[in-house]
C-alpha cells in the first residue's frame, strides 16, 4: 500500500490528511519515483484554501497534495530510455509530490547531481524555477542595487544569490534573527514592515529593481523609491497597482534546463539552499502551520522514506 497525502474539502492544514491506498503503475513514457523528500511551498496553501489558486490549478476536492519531490527510480516504463532502476531524480508534480510514490513522465525529471542532496532536491523545483525566471526577467547587472524581499525565504535565498552572481547589489528585507545569515552571503539586510522605505534608503541612495516574494508592501516601497514598474517583478501579489508595469514572471517561465542548471550550482556550493527543518510525513499538517507562520530560513520538506 502507498500512503498519498490528500485533503476533501477547501480549508487550512486540518483538512490534510494521509490515505492508504495501491501504488501505482508506470506507463508508457513515465518513471516510478520512490518518493525520498516532498517540499512545500506557499501556493500548495493557497490551493488548499481554496479561491483564485485552486481555480487556476484546477484543484477540485477530493485532490492529492503538494508538487516537489526527490527520489529513486523503481520502474521504468515502456520506450523509456535514460533511465534505469536505482536512479536518484528530482522534479515536480503539482498536487501529487506529497505521496509516497510519483508517476510522471520520464520528460518531467532530472537526475540529481553530485553533491545535491535528496532534501535539497526535494525543495527545488517550484522555488528554484520561480527564483531563477524572475530574476532572468529583470536583466540584472553591475549597475543594480535590487530589493528583494522575503530573502531569507525559499525563493528569495535563492534569487539574492542569483542576482548577487549577476554582479547586481542585493538589499534584502527579512525578519532580525536572519539578518547574520543573509550578511554572511553578501546580502545587505533590512527588517521588513512599517518605515522600510526609511531603512532602504539609510542604506542605498539608489535601487534599481525590485523582486518581490512577500507582498504589495514591497512593490509600494520599489515605486516609491523611484524604481520604474518594468524594474519591479513580484510573484507574490499579482494584480497589486496595475497600470504601472509591474510584471509577475514566476516559475512557469523557467524551462527543465534552467532548473538543471540551478541544481548543478547547488551541488557545486556556488548557491546554497538551506533546509529550514524536515517533518515526517505524517506530521504534515504540523509542517504546513511551520509554512504558514513565516520567518523560515530556506525550504521544508517532508521526509517520506
Amino acid at each position: 500500500m502507498a500512503r498519498y497525502v490528500m485533503f476533501d474539502e477547501f480549508g487550512g492544514p486540518d483538512v490534510l490528511h494521509i490515505v492508504h491506498d495501491g501504488r501505482p503503475e508506470a506507463g508508457r513514457g513515465e518513471l516510478r519515483v520512490r518518493v525520498r523528500f516532498a517540499g512545500l511551498n506557499p501556493v500548495d496553501y493557497k490551493i488548499l484554501h481554496g479561491g483564485e489558486a485552486a481555480v487556476r490549478y484546477n484543484a477540485v476536492p477530493p485532490c492529492g497534495n503538494g508538487n516537489d519531490f526527490s527520489g529513486v527510480v523503481d520502474e521504468v516504463g515502456d520506450g523509456v530510455t535514460g533511465f534505469v532502476v536505482g536512479d536518484a531524480v528530482f522534479g515536480g508534480k503539482r498536487m501529487q509530490g506529497q505521496a509516497d510514490w510519483v508517476v510522471i513522465d520520464a520528460t518531467r525529471v532530472i537526475r540529481l547531481p553530485d553533491g545535491l542532496t535528496f532534501e535539497q532536491a526535494g525543495a527545488l523545483d517550484i522555488a528554484g524555477r520561480a527564483a531563477w525566471a524572475s530574476v532572468r526577467q529583470l536583466g540584472l547587472g553591475a549597475d543594480d542595487t535590487v530589493l528583494v524581499s522575503a530573502a531569507a525565504g525559499g525563493v528569495g535565498v535563492i534569487a539574492c544569490q542569483l542576482a548577487l552572481r549577476a554582479g547586481a547589489t542585493v538589499i534584502g528585507t527579512a525578519s532580525a534573527g536572519q539578518h547574520d545569515f543573509l550578511r554572511g552571503l553578501g546580502v545587505i539586510p533590512v527588517e521588513y514592515g512599517p518605515g522600510l522605505v526609511d531603512r532602504v534608503r539609510a542604506v542605498s541612495d539608489r535601487v534599481t529593481a525590485v523582486l518581490d516574494y512577500h507582498g504589495p508592501e514591497t512593490i509600494d516601497a520599489g515605486l516609491t523609491l523611484g524604481v520604474p514598474g518594468a524594474r519591479i517583478n513580484t510573484i507574490a501579489a499579482r494584480g497589486h497597482r496595475t497600470g504601472t508595469g509591474v510584471t509577475d514572471v514566476g516559475g512557469q517561465a523557467a524551462s527543465l534546463a534552467d532548473l538543471a542548471q540551478l541544481a548543478a550550482l547547488i551541488a557545486a556550493g556556488a548557491v546554497v539552499l538551506p533546509i529550514d527543518s524536515v517533518y515526517p510525513l505524517e506530521q504534515v499538517r504540523e509542517a504546513y502551520a511551520r509554512l504558514m507562520g513565516g520567518h523560515l530560513r530556506g525550504k521544508i520538506v517532508l521526509a517520506v522514506s
